[in-house]
């Protein structure tokens, strides 16, 4: 019973019949599929978001990749503090750590992808979707490897 305590909701479902088939898989791999999964939706939120604040606010593309970025962060830290990195933490010293070093990596990867906006966009007028689609995918990329081994760092 205390098991069945332990488990998350994927964890649950993945038990369910039918599903459990591909249990073994899962478990091995669980933090790279909830990562996908969770960077998949936080990807068509920034997606979503970009071409709204562009198509409906008419936002400056630097400005509106910012106001994007500061949403779909607060929805990653969460996601990936509590699915994907197991970021569960004793204190509340420790939990600021922790949720500043993620912002900071963050912040870090918001220039990167504004630099590229401003770059491609702004200053060389490529077209703006496939723009803020590729500079996402180097985003995530990078924010996989800071979260990975910096931020939510397996202490041994």
């Amino acid at each position: 019973m205390e098991e069945s305590q332990n488990k998350d909701i994927f964890d649950r479902i993945m038990s369910l019949p039918v599903l459990n088939i591909f249990e073994p898989f899962y478990k091995k791999y669980k933090e790279g599929l909830m990562y996908l999964f969770f960077g998949g939706l936080a990807f068509f939120l920034s997606i979503f978001l970009f071409w709204f604040m562009d198509s409906v606010m008419h936002l400056n593309e630097v400005l509106n990749n910012t106001i994007d970025w500061v949403i779909c962060v607060a929805f990653q830290f969460f996601t990936n503090r509590t699915w994907v990195f197991d970021g569960k933490v004793d204190t509340r010293k420790d939990f600021l750590k922790q949720a500043g070093a993620f912002t900071a990596g963050r912040l870090f990867t918001l220039v990167v992808e504004d630099l590229l906006i401003f770059i491609f966009i702004t200053l060389m007028g490529f077209p703006k979707m496939p723009v803020k689609l590729g500079a996402t995918f180097i985003v995530i990329a990078l924010n996989y490897v800071i979260s990975k081994l910096i931020v939510f760092k397996k202490k041994d």
